[in-house]
């Protein structure tokens, strides 16, 4: 399965949608561009496979592997990029900032319902990062 976050840039910040055959899934936010710096960037644009990954903060959610220079890129709740993300991607329900968005946790549900299935069904599954144009 083929996912696509189509990305809006800002100096203190990066919103997106995530969707699916050009059916919106949800909003995402993100730290803003830094050069693919650790910790502080965004995700650099491309394709990567997406993996599940579980741990006690998040429970179940995703990584983002084969990530140039870069590891453990996670898809997880959060509501603002400079407060809550290290370089990874949230799922939101809405922006409501340049970074900054509510009721990750849901989103993050509805697309773990969209993407486990596959995944447990032996499929694999990509997400491919740009810029909206």
């Amino acid at each position: 399965m083929e996912l696509e976050l189509l990305r809006d840039y800002f100096p203190d910040g990066t919103n997106g949608v995530i969707q699916k055959d050009g059916v919106v899934i949800c909003a995402a936010i993100e730290l803003p561009w830094k050069d693919n710096a650790h910790n502080v960037s965004c995700v650099p644009e491309g394709r990567y496979p997406l993996v599940k990954r579980y741990s006690s903060k998040f429970g179940w959610h995703f990584q983002v592997k084969e990530v140039p220079n870069r590891d453990l890129i996670l898809i997880h709740p959060a509501n603002d990029a400079l407060k809550e993300l290290e370089g990874c991607i949230a799922p939101v329900t809405t922006i409501t900032g340049h970074g900054k968005g509510d009721a990750s946790r849901l989103m993050l549900e509805k697309l773990k319902g969209i993407a486990y299935p596959v995944l447990e069904n032996g499929e694999q599954l990509f997400i491919t990062i740009k810029k909206r144009v």
